[in-house]
């Protein structure tokens, strides 16, 4: 189907590989190679997103042994990334940023609904699961009656009635915007700053002062098994291994979800509160980047750990359905 909408931007003449703008100032869409190979990559994208954590679902229900605080908020982050996959990733290839920023219609308006819920859905069950992980190191005698299956309930209760909130409120903004325009300004900027805030900035805030606080802790453990057993050569090495394995893994969680998120969240920060003028190009492929956070998840917080791997095997492999292995114990 042919998609046009007016464009009142007289600077752009390839502003996407899918799309150009005629004489007339028409925003008509292509179907150059450049384009195909475009939703070729996205459409394989989705599916990676959409396998990954399908495979991280089914595990966490189908093993008994993975009915765990923690892995039923891993469970709630692989719903919100399968429904990323599902939904926001498919909208977003066939309704583009590009259309979307000139021809606002139904369609963009529910596929901006969907991003920024199931995106904020899936930025705060990480930050539930830092603060999961948080307890577990730092208290650890007293994590079993911190973190409980009724506190996980009320966590990911939590994590998607905010997400649904603020994918509310980003409608409201948007039709108040359109509505009245400088008359009700003040309450949509007021909207934006409170969307970014509770959608990125406090959930990263949160984040980095947790992890940080984890690497502290599990280094000044690691030192004093060191202390203890100064005299054993073994002991030093295994405590040095320790040290790197808790660096590294630090570093891959933040590390990713900075790599994906920050960037985007900083060129909306921009554009919503500034006159600057960001590239169509770069606003969609920082956008990209940001939900293919979503597909990057299921391997950072599953296949790192070993009985995840070996229920993906079996699951892949077909095994379940040949027996009741729902009792099998992984490793």
């Amino acid at each position: 189907m042919e998609l046009e909408s007016s464009v009142n931007r007289t600077d752009f003449i390839d502003i996407h590989p899918c799309y150009k703008v005629d004489v007339t100032y028409l925003l008509t869409r292509t179907h150059s190679i450049l384009c195909i190979l475009l939703h070729i990559f996205l459409g394989s994208l989705s599916v990676v997103t959409v396998c990954g954590n399908l495979l991280v679902i089914i595990s966490i229900i189908y093993f008994k042994q993975l009915h765990t605080p923690t892995n039923y908020l891993i469970l709630s982050l692989a719903v919100a990334d399968l429904l990323v996959g599902v939904l926001v990733l498919p909208l977003t290839t066939e309704f583009s940023e590009t259309t979307c920023l000139y021809h606002y219609d139904l369609f963009c308006k529910i596929r901006g609904t969907f991003d920024v819920s199931l995106c904020t859905s899936s930025i705060l069950n990480l930050c539930c699961i830092s603060i999961d992980r948080y307890c577990a190191v730092c208290q650890p005698l007293t994590y079993r009656t911190k973190i409980n299956n009724h506190v996980v309930l009320l966590m990911v209760l939590g994590s998607w009635g905010i997400s649904a909130l603020i994918g509310i409120s980003f409608i409201i903004a948007g039709l108040q915007q359109e509505i009245c325009f400088k008359t009700c300004l003040d309450d949509v900027i007021i909207a934006n700053i409170v969307g970014l805030i509770f959608a990125f900035y406090l959930p990263l805030i949160i984040m980095l002062c947790i992890y940080l606080k984890i690497f502290l802790v599990a280094l000044r453990q690691a030192r004093s098994i060191h202390n203890t057993n100064c005299q054993s050569t073994k002991s030093g090495a295994t405590v040095s291994k320790m040290e790197r394995k808790a660096t590294k893994t630090l570093a891959i969680v933040m590390g990713v979800f900075l790599m994906c998120w920050l960037p985007f969240f900083l060129c909306t920060t921009i554009r919503s509160f500034s006159n600057v003028s960001v590239p169509v190009g770069l606003l969609e492929l920082l956008n990209w980047l940001a939900l293919s956070n979503s597909m990057l998840n299921p391997f950072i917080y599953a296949f790192f750990y070993s009985w995840f791997r070996v229920a993906f095997k079996m699951i892949i492999s077909g095994k379940i359905i040949q027996g009741d292995f729902t009792n099998l114990k992984l490793l």
